[in-house]
């Protein structure tokens, strides 16, 4: 493994290589790249953080065996493709709800059981692995490779595969810089992405990710109103028809805009009432920190939501609940544990 980790790689186009390990200091610069790297191959926004960081303790104690005839940033592409290929072992297949079976109609009885965390695609900040540029075409790009759709898509791929896939339809990789990548044939390579992109297409493809406009900025804006004013009548009308709403790490989802009112009046989705919304992002989309109020005074975490919209209505509305991971969650979005009342 040491051998395959400090293989040296050809430099892709627009990095600087390093000449000396002194210069390794300089891997924190690639944290929020990788970050992204490592979600979209392992699904789990936890995931990518611990892959993230076994990547640089791996780079920082094999710095002085760098011999700079490559560059840093390929260097810690190898280390970090390796650390996800083995993670990806030890995991089943992640999914999303609406993934694993029909929607349930819009009562309590149908929650059943949380499942663990590693069942789940989980949300990735965007504060973490947003690219650093003012450039709005590699912004789009972004978020439509990180849509929780297309997150999902990708876990159906062997991992190598995948990495084959996001590095080189994603990140623009040439096949032969993936191939010295994977020490594998250009050949494999192009095979890989053939059955690669043949098995998204049967999938349906990643979805066209549309920037906000002032309309949707509107209806962020609104939705926040009703949803914290607990107006359910009002909160259906800024839904689609079609739209969806998911609780992992429940494995219950619902189906339309009124099935979803009933369910958040329900005796225990009611104990939302009364809920105050934090805005962040995560996964190129509208997020908010839900807190409930807390018994205690102030207020609680209960979920990151995650709103997808289109056409100046919200089509999806992704709860991530906080016990997902108490510890860890509402922290990864910079978010804190407790608001004041």
């Amino acid at each position: 493994m040491a051998d395959l980790l400090l293989a040296d790689l050809p430099v892709p186009c627009g990095t600087v290589v390093a000449r000396t390990p002194v210069e390794l200091a300089d891997t924190e610069t690639y944290r929020r790249e990788l970050t992204g790297y490592c979600y979209r191959v392992l699904g789990s926004g936890f995931e990518a953080e611990d892959a993230v960081q076994e990547t640089m303790v791996r780079a920082w104690r094999n710095a002085e065996q760098f011999e700079g005839r490559s560059s840093v940033r390929s260097w810690l592409y190898r280390i970090a493709t390796n650390v996800c290929i083995d993670m990806s072992r030890q995991v089943q297949r992640r999914a999303r709800p609406v993934d694993m079976g029909p929607a349930s109609p819009p009562e309590e009885s149908f929650l059943g059981p949380p499942l663990t965390e590693v069942a789940w695609v989980t949300p990735l900040p965007d504060a973490a692995a947003t690219p650093e540029t003012s450039d709005p075409a590699e912004v789009a790009q972004y978020r439509e490779s990180v849509r929780l759709a297309f997150v999902t898509a990708l876990q159906h791929l062997p991992a190598r595969q995948r990495v084959a896939l996001i590095l080189c339809e994603v990140l623009r990789w040439r096949v032969s810089e993936v191939a010295e990548l994977l020490d594998t044939t250009v050949a494999a390579v192009n095979s890989s992405l053939q059955r690669a992109r043949a098995t998204l297409g049967d999938l349906g493809g990643p979805v066209q990710a549309e920037p906000l406009d002032d309309e949707d900025k509107a209806l962020l804006d609104q939705y926040v109103d009703a949803f914290e004013r607990y107006d359910i009548e009002r909160l259906i009308t800024l839904l689609h028809d079609d739209a969806f709403q998911s609780m992992p790490p429940f494995a219950m989802w619902i189906k339309g805009a009124v099935d979803i009112g009933r369910w958040m009046v329900e005796p225990g989705p009611s104990a939302c009432r009364g809920s105050i919304l934090l805005p962040t992002s995560a996964n190129g989309c509208p997020a908010f920190g839900q807190y409930k109020p807390d018994p205690d005074g102030g207020y609680t975490p209960w979920a990151i939501q995650v709103l997808e919209i289109s056409g100046g209505k919200v089509t999806g509305m992704n709860f991530f609940l906080d016990f997902l991971d108490p510890v860890r969650l509402f922290p990864s979005f910079g978010l804190p544990l407790h608001v004041d009342g």
